[in-house]
């Protein structure tokens, strides 16, 4: 069994991806410092797969600290890297914090990559990096504009420093730009559950509708869109994590060293904010309270994905819904209200 080490193995995509990970034949370690996420979802994985992950509790931004996990472990042979902060509106209010998190734990991951021969790394990226697109869908050839926010440009930065680490070492890299993953495992061992008031829309969405929240704000009805609001990609969590298992499947297969591909993981649909709570109101029976406010800083306005990059090359297919979406996400909040 050939061992994949996940960093920000407890966090929403990271968890189901070691579910799918796991359950296609390969060994997993995790490093997650929790600072964003609950170990909780340890006990979930070993639910759902039957094997009980090792995570080690340390922050990638500690360079010792993380070289110790590889010494631990000569067997790694490829890093799926998640581990980061990710809330656009934080980051307008803290750059710092995310420049420093963000770019210093890619850059030691890279180096131990390369120093103890895990040639195997897939990035965790972001639509954020096509900023405010001047066409849609995107393809992983549009060209790349400011980022709206200092997340996006983490992403971007990081995009970068793949890249140039792949071109000047023997690394196999893979970039995965995600649009806006959403759900659970339909097992509802495992789901999104964000540390304070959600800054994505889905947890804001169930949070409201089974009263941990009195009421949720959309971000602005005043966009040129079909209803004002929004629109983005939602896509299913394992659907998302399913490609990550695709990618190091693919990645080891070609085994192409000074290599760094882009993959879209996106479904290809764009949906407003509002066709989503629709869609959720439709799906759970409940009508949400939610009001219309002013936009927030670092949103753009409308982006959604081709997906054909993916589709033909990694083998990879949507198999869920947006009802499916919200109908997950909605069984997990149930499930952890229990």
């Amino acid at each position: 069994m050939q061992t994949i080490l996940v960093t920000g193995g407890c966090g929403f995509i990271g968890a189901h991806t070691i579910v799918d990970l796991v359950e296609n034949g390969f060994n997993v370690i995790s490093i997650d410092n929790l600072s964003r996420a609950s170990d909780a979802s340890l006990l979930g994985i070993e639910k759902i797969t039957g094997k009980k992950i090792t995570n080690y509790t340390i922050d990638l931004t500690d360079k010792a600290a993380t070289e110790a996990v590889f010494i631990a472990n000569p067997d790694i042979v490829g890093i799926i890297h998640f581990a980061a902060y990710k809330a656009v509106g934080e980051s307008v209010e803290k750059p710092l914090d995310y420049y420093e998190n963000n770019i210093s734990s890619l850059v030691h991951l890279l180096q131990m990559a390369v120093k103890y021969n895990a040639p195997h790394f897939i990035f965790s990226s972001s639509c954020t990096v096509y900023g405010n697109p001047d066409t849609i869908p995107v393809t992983e050839n549009t060209p790349l504009q400011t980022a709206a926010s200092p997340y996006g440009a983490t992403k971007q930065m990081g995009e970068t420093i793949v890249k140039d680490a792949a071109f000047a070492h023997p690394l196999s890299t893979i970039l995965l730009r995600y649009f806006n993953p959403v759900g659970a495992h339909p097992s509802t061992a495992i789901g999104e559950l964000p540390i304070g008031r959600p800054q994505n829309l889905v947890p804001a969405i169930t949070q409201t509708a089974i009263g941990k929240l009195p009421k949720m704000q959309v971000h602005g009805n005043d966009y040129d869109t079909r209803d004002g609001s929004c629109i983005r990609d939602y896509i299913h969590v394992c659907d998302i994590a399913h490609a990550h298992t695709l990618a190091i499947q693919y990645s080891m297969k070609n085994n192409q060293l000074n290599s760094c591909e882009i993959f879209n993981l996106g479904t290809g649909n764009g949906i407003t904010v509002l066709e989503a709570i629709h869609a959720f109101e439709k799906v759970s029976s409940v009508q949400l309270n939610y009001e219309i406010g002013p936009r927030r800083a670092g949103d753009i306005v409308s982006i959604y994905a081709n997906n054909d990059h993916a589709v033909n090359h990694l083998k990879w297919h949507c198999k869920y819904d947006l009802e499916d979406m919200m109908r997950t996400a909605w069984q997990w909040e149930q499930s952890i209200a229990k």
